[in-house]
């Protein structure tokens, strides 16, 4: 007779696993990670990292999907809340990323440097495309949303979604690395906040949004991280 898989108990004990592997990429890198590291942080054994995942791409793609699907989970409501115009559902997802890191300042501080180092490029960039592939089609709602409510201009909703997405992963990336350089006073204060303004005026232009309807970054969170 075939063993009956319990799904319940399946989730959790693949779970331990992304969790484990989201820590050691956190403490040292992708790159740097094997898959003994894992199985000696959860004291597991080989043939039950291979009952979830075939491989160590396996488990990094399941742990992109677990960012990606928690960032989802707390802007996907707001996105397709029919109360709202459509600068409120971009000022709502600016504002809850905002509070995302402000709530976990300490512990992104801790991982910046190695987030942004070589070692993570693999999962900076499997994350981007996730990000871009899964949240594209809900800003280019937004962004029609915009055109019919004569808020934004853009000709294209969709091919401004893409750009629009584009831009704002990399403005996110530039924010780490500006916080990186100003805290090695490599940069000043004005400086920061002029390249996040130019961020600012691109993400509103791809929209056709009236100047300064699209808030990247409020003032008290600018001096929260680089004053």
């Amino acid at each position: 007779m075939a063993r009956t898989v319990n799904p319940s108990v399946h989730a959790v004990r693949r779970e331990a696993f992304v969790d484990a592997a989201q820590r050691l990429i956190q403490a040292k890198g992708y790159e740097q990670m094997s898959v003994q590291d894992v199985l000696d942080a959860l004291d597991a054994s080989r043939g039950a990292f291979y009952h979830y995942f075939d491989s160590k791409t396996a488990l990094l793609e399941a742990v992109i999907d677990q960012q990606v699907d928690g960032a989802l989970s707390s802007v996907g409501p707001l996105l397709s809340d029919p109360t709202l115009s459509a600068i409120a559902k971009l000022r709502g997802v600016f504002g809850g990323i905002t509070s995302w890191k402000n709530a976990r300042r300490e512990l992104l501080l801790g991982l910046m440097e190695t987030w942004l180092s070589d070692d993570n490029a693999i999962v900076r960039e499997k994350l981007r495309r996730e990000v871009t592939q899964r949240v594209t089609p809900l800003i280019a709602d937004v962004v029609a949303q915009g055109v019919s409510e004569q808020t934004f201009s853009a000709s294209s909703p969709a091919h401004a979604a893409q750009v629009f997405v584009s831009l704002l992963l990399a403005a996110n990336e530039v924010a780490s690395r500006l916080f990186v350089a100003r805290e090695a006073n490599e940069i000043t204060f004005d400086q920061a906040r002029q390249t996040l303004d130019a961020y600012e005026e691109g993400l509103g232009r791809v929209l056709g949004a009236r100047p300064g309807s699209v808030a990247l970054v409020d003032e008290a969170t600018l001096h929260l991280w680089f004053d």
